[in-house]
């Protein structure tokens, strides 16, 4: 299918010169790609955007940079469609799984991952899944894209019109 709409994010504003980037995902690893997989996580509303960041609020809210993205993408799978989870042999639980407990501490492969190798393998550039953050609402929706640029087909901008987002990390004090 054909996404085409708004999406949000909350980036660390030491790291909202790259808006665009896909990298931390791939460092770490992701409910929907293991590590080494690129893969921009984003969220289809401002507050799911928050309530990703924060986790569901389960501490403070750290400060944060939202950023808005217009996006253009064909080859996404809408898995939030019982019908197409079921055309593409997706259970819902394995999207659920606990993936970091499984990656991490058991050291086998998540679900989660298992379903994100085979679409992409075949042909997918993303998938729209419901949001897994503690105390997410029920219509709080991800958009998880394996593929994007600057151009159609799989087209993602970061919507900044006055050019307010950083264009590098020289504004930003050393960690302490």
């Amino acid at each position: 299918m054909r996404f085409e709409g708004r999406a949000y994010r909350g980036h660390d504003p030491q790291w909202a010169f790259a808006p665009l980037s896909g990298d931390g995902a791939a460092v770490y690893g992701g409910r929907f790609n293991p590590k080494g997989v690129a893969t921009l996580y984003l969220a289809l509303s401002p507050t799911g955007a928050i309530n990703e960041v924060c986790q569901g609020l389960a501490a403070r809210i750290a400060p944060m940079t939202l950023v808005e993205y217009e996006v253009d993408c064909t080859d996404i799978q809408d898995l939030t469609n019982t019908a197409a989870r079921a055309t593409l042999g997706i259970a819902e639980a394995d999207m659920a799984c606990n993936w970091g407990e499984d990656a991490l501490i058991l050291g086998k492969t998540p679900a989660s991952w298992a379903i994100a190798t085979r679409l992409i393998a075949g042909g997918s550039a993303g998938i729209i899944v419901p949001s897994y953050a503690p105390e997410a609402a029920s219509d709080h929706r991800n958009l998880v894209l394996w593929k994007w640029g600057s151009r159609r087909p799989h087209r993602v901008r970061a919507y900044d019109p006055s050019g307010k987002l950083p264009a590098n990390q020289l504004s930003w004090p050393k960690s302490r």
